[in-house]
């Protein structure tokens, strides 16, 4: 049996992160579908299979150049939204004590000390001075 499915297996691309991504979604959809009674059970119940089966697809998959293109996109957006709640988390924790704000030419953000009035600051990418209240 064993050697069946290694047999199977040569060459196919097998689980990468996107892989558990969807099938942890399709999970997460099939307890969502069992907890709606109306319209929204059956919409959860169609995603969870189109999760599943778009996970199996790219576990039996032999076109390993187009999953890893995939997964790298996949990794991309997440590293993205993680890098963004991580920056929101840290101005939580440092708001007692800085004021944040954003250059008006390039859009960086910029932390200055509370209390200090008024202050010119310069922003450290491309060099604009802008007065506000800290």
């Amino acid at each position: 049996m064993g050697n069946w499915l290694r047999k199977v297996m040569t060459g196919r691309y097998g689980v990468d992160e996107l892989s558990r991504f969807l099938t942890v979604a399709a999970l997460a959809m099939l307890v969502l579908s069992m907890l709606f009674n109306n319209g929204f059970s059956l919409l959860f119940w169609l995603l969870a299979i189109v999760s599943l089966v778009w996970s199996y697809f790219r576990l039996f998959s032999r076109n390993t150049y187009k999953r890893k293109a995939e997964n790298n996109a996949y990794l991309t957006l997440r590293y993205a939204a993680t890098r963004k709640i991580t920056g929101v988390k840290q101005r939580l924790r440092q708001k007692k004590y800085y004021r944040f704000y954003k250059c008006p030419s390039c859009g960086v953000t910029t932390r200055v000390p509370k209390g200090k009035g008024k202050i010119r600051i310069t922003c450290p990418k491309c060099g604009e001075s802008f007065i506000r209240k800290s």
